[in-house]
Order: C-alpha cells, then structure tokens, then sequence
C-alpha cells in the first residue's frame, strides 16, 4: 500500500517506518524533524516530507494526489507534560489539525485511518484491568484531546473510510528518536548514569509495551479486515505492574549494586490494561519481554548510540521549553 505516516521521525515512527517497508510499503513521511532527518535516513521506497500538520493547504494537496491509501497517524505534542507547555498549541496540533487531516483523508478517497490515541483517555481507573468498555474520563489536555480525536474518527467512518483508534500503553526500548521521559526507560537511564533509581510513587501501576511491538500492531493494522476494527477502539498493551516492580526489573537487569530510593510525588495517576481483546479478536500479542528494553538501553549507551544521554533532545518536555516548535516550510527531502 501507499501509507502516509505522520511524525516519521518520532519515537514509534523511527522504528515503524522501516517495518513498513520491509512489508513492502511505500511511505510517504510527514514530519516537522524536530529532532533531525537523520533519525528516519533515506531508503529505497520511502518519500520524506519535512512540514507541519498545520499547514492544511499543503496537507490537503498531499492527499489529493491520490496515491495515499491508508494514513497511520502518530504525529502529536506528546505526553501529558509537553502538552501543557502551550496549550493553544496543543490544541492546533492534538486537535485543529488532527481534524483537518481526518477529514481530508476521507474526502480523498483514503481507505483506512489508523489513529494513535492512548490509554490515557481513561484517566485514573480503580478497575484492576481496564478494558475498553471502560467510560473515557481524560484529566489532562493530551488525553482530552486524544479522546476527542477517537470521537471524530468514529463520526467518519464508513464502509469506504475505515477507521481504528489505538489505545497503546506506555512504551519503552530503544529507538533512534530515542525518548528518555517514559517510565522503563527513565528508571534505565537512572541506572546506568547514576547507579541509582529514583521512584516517584512507587505504588503507581503503569501499562508497559516495547516500542518494536507496538511498530509490529501498526503494520498489522494495515492488514486486518475492515469489519474487524472499522469505528473500535482497542487497548494495546504487554504487562501492567507498580512502577517500583519496573524498578526492581531494571535493576535486576543492569545490577545488583544499582539502588533504588522512593521519592514523593503529586502525580497520582495509576492505571492498569487488559489486552484480551486485541488478542482475542485480532489475534495480536507481543512478544518483547519488557526488560529486553533495559538491556538495550545498556547496549546503545555502551557502543555510543547514546553519546549524550543527558542532553534535552531525549526530553520533549525541556526541549520544547527550550527550543519552540515553529512551523516550517514545506519541502521534499528526498
């Protein structure tokens, strides 16, 4: 298929993009490249577009070519944290521009729409796994604008425009637009930098799901039977445990001597997922050991992938604060 994926060059897009074509995709990229070009190279069936979802005209001439079948939709200010920096930008790019490109898609005869919702569009649950039945009740502008992008999604579709949203979990492991504000791999970075975890709440649950199992649903999406997925919603996610048991993973993984101190916290925010569903109906389960991240984290920090690791382009939040996201010009790369 011809696949347009917006924010290529993001932490899931990074690792997703060169999936897809080695399924045999073409792929249109989309993205600002705020962390560079360099993190999705050129490749052989690949097209990258450096712009911004905001500019509608460009976006709109894009998908009026005609050759875009399907769009899998991740770009996003993400995370709850970034999202709150500005919130009108938030909302121009969480929300403005994600319905543009939703509705753009479907008036150029695109067929399939996979949006990149979250599991944060619960908000805190004391369900011990959610499902998603579950009412959405998002507390942060990121989730709130997630789950309204779900509710446009599902007032478009159609027997000719199909459209899922993906509630995926946390996500961890390496990625060359490697992030290093998410749970597993912050408690990793803690570990190998410091000898030393830091816990804020340690009694806090979190869904985790490594970032090459996530790229795997996403090329699945692209293959399942529209009456499967058409207008739902599904949970994504691998294993749920309290983030001082992800600690106590990491530790064990990179070692013994690493210790761990439980730090006070305001972000109460616990929650847990059941993935039953996506198993059960769509046949999908990952298959990445969450502490495979670990030891990939100690590898890239080892042989030099990782050659600053505490410099703020691994942060989205102290990197926006320090550099804005402005738009950019539209231009082909390659």
């Amino acid at each position: 298929m011809d696949v347009l994926v917006t924010g290529a060059g993001g932490y899931i897009g990074a690792v997703l993009v060169p999936k897809l074509l080695d399924a045999g995709h073409r792929v249109t990229a989309l993205d600002l490249f705020y962390y560079g070009p360099e993190r999705l190279p050129p490749s052989r069936g690949l097209k990258r577009i450096r712009g911004d979802m905001r500019d509608t005209d460009n976006v709109t001439r894009l998908l009026q070519e005609g050759t875009v079948e399907a769009v899998i939709h991740l770009a996003a200010i993400s995370n709850d944290p970034s999202s709150e920096i500005d919130a009108e930008l938030t909302r121009s790019v969480n929300l403005t521009a994600l319905d543009h490109l939703m509705r753009a898609s479907k008036d150029a005869g695109v067929s399939r729409f996979v949006y990149a919702s979250s599991a944060s569009v619960y908000g805190v649950k004391e369900t011990p796994n959610v499902t998603e039945d579950e009412t959405l009740e998002p507390i942060t502008l990121y989730a709130r604008y997630k789950a309204e992008g779900e509710q446009i999604l599902n007032g478009l579709v159609s027997d000719d425009f199909c459209g899922v949203s993906v509630r995926s979990a946390t996500v961890c492991g390496y990625s060359p637009r490697l992030r290093l504000d998410l749970t597993i791999n912050i408690l990793t970075h803690f570990a190998l930098t410091r000898g030393r975890i830091q816990v804020f709440g340690g009694a806090r649950m979190r869904p985790n799901i490594h970032v090459l199992d996530i790229a795997d649903f996403y090329v699945r999406s692209l293959e399942w039977d529209t009456e499967l997925i058409n207008g739902r919603a599904f949970n994504v996610s691998a294993e749920n445990h309290s983030v001082m048991a992800l600690a106590e993973m990491v530790r064990d993984r990179i070692g013994s001597q690493v210790g761990i101190e439980i730090v006070p916290t305001d972000d109460h925010r616990s929650y847990s997922l059941t993935a039953e569903l996506v198993e059960r109906e769509l046949g999908f389960t990952p298959t990445r050991p969450l502490d495979l991240a670990c030891s990939e984290l100690q590898a890239a920090y080892s042989n030099g992938r990782v050659t600053d690791p505490d410099s703020s382009v691994y942060r989205n939040v102290v990197l926006m604060k320090e550099r804005p996201l402005l738009p950019v010009e539209w231009e082909e790369l390659d």
